[in-house]
């Protein structure tokens, strides 16, 4: 009876075991457990534990500071593609601002401003919004319906905003207000970047760099509109735009690319770095120099597990 008792309490402890999902190595000595691989520094590449972990800035999740684990979360992560839809109609007005293969029409990105650009970067905004990223969402959204607006300025007959400012209203042609207009729209954009510039600051290299290259693209566009000479923009800092525009939009799929790539869909993962200001740089900076402090009291080994 005695032995039959004992038989089903071991019996129940296995099954509440089993239905924790506890392992043994969850259970062993510290110096035999696992040690977690951090995954490249991308903080999104593995599971997480809890809604109270607060994950490092990352370019990945258009977050720049810390938040909340996303292990709960019921949405997927929007950032790449409102990233990648960033990233492509960038890449493609900076090309026509630098004159490749002779084009200069900027005819050819209405419609990835309208549908890429606009529609569904701000689609992704407001998923965004859903997932509880301000800051993702203030971003992407506005970008989204800078698209669209510049979509709707440079669309020919319907919307006739460029020949309205062009010919004017009067009996007098004024050929230059729409390059001033143009230029005024562009330095509000470098106004509002920069302000976004500020709140990366404290986050990582690349996300920094990502507004750093674009506030200068409307920089450099928009003194480029307002500067114009006989009826033209000034081609050097149009071409200055361009530039800083590429770097911006390869920038911006370096981050997605950081969003989307995994161990389960990657044989690499992005590297993120983080400033040494920032949260996530004082902790490894206090945590060498805390490693460091013990080693010299007595041999102190940081890897219990290289013995």
């Amino acid at each position: 009876m005695a032995t039959t008792q004992a038989q089903n309490t071991i019996d129940a402890a296995m099954m509440e075991k089993q239905q924790n999902g506890t392992h043994g190595i969850d259970h062993a000595p510290v110096g035999k457990q696992r040690k977690p691989y951090d995954y490249g520094g991308n903080p999104l590449a593995h599971i997480n534990t809890g809604e109270s972990v607060r994950l490092p800035a990352f370019g990945g999740e258009f977050q720049p500071g810390t938040y909340k684990s996303t292990e709960g979360r019921k949405f997927a992560n929007p950032a790449p593609l409102g990233l990648s839809a960033f990233a492509l109609t960038t890449f493609v007005l900076s090309l026509i601002n630098l004159g490749t293969r002779g084009i200069t029409g900027p005819s050819l990105v209405i419609g990835a401003a309208f549908g890429y650009g606009g529609l569904v970067q701000l689609l992704a905004g407001m998923w965004e919004m859903a997932v509880g990223n301000t800051f993702g969402a203030t971003a992407l959204s506005s970008y989204g319906g800078f698209w669209i607006a510049v979509a709707i300025i440079l669309t020919p007959g319907g919307f006739e905003i460029e020949a309205s400012l062009t010919t004017g209203t009067g009996t007098t042609a004024n050929a230059d207000a729409f390059l001033d207009s143009f230029g005024l729209f562009l330095m509000g954009w470098f106004i509002f970047t920069f302000l976004l510039l500020l709140c990366t600051l404290r986050s990582t290299v690349a996300f920094f760099t990502l507004f750093f290259t674009l506030d200068m693209a409307f920089l450099m566009l928009g003194i480029g509109y307002l500067t114009h000479s006989g009826g033209a923009p000034n081609a050097a800092c149009i071409k200055a735009g361009g530039v800083f525009g590429i770097l911006a939009a390869f920038t911006a799929w370096y981050n997605a690319l950081a969003g989307i790539a995994d161990p389960s869909n990657s044989f690499f993962l992005i590297p993120v770095a983080h400033f040494p200001w920032s949260d996530k740089g004082r902790q490894e900076r206090d945590k060498v120099d805390n490693d460091g402090a013990r080693a010299e009291q007595g041999g102190y080994n940081p890897d219990p597990g290289n013995v």
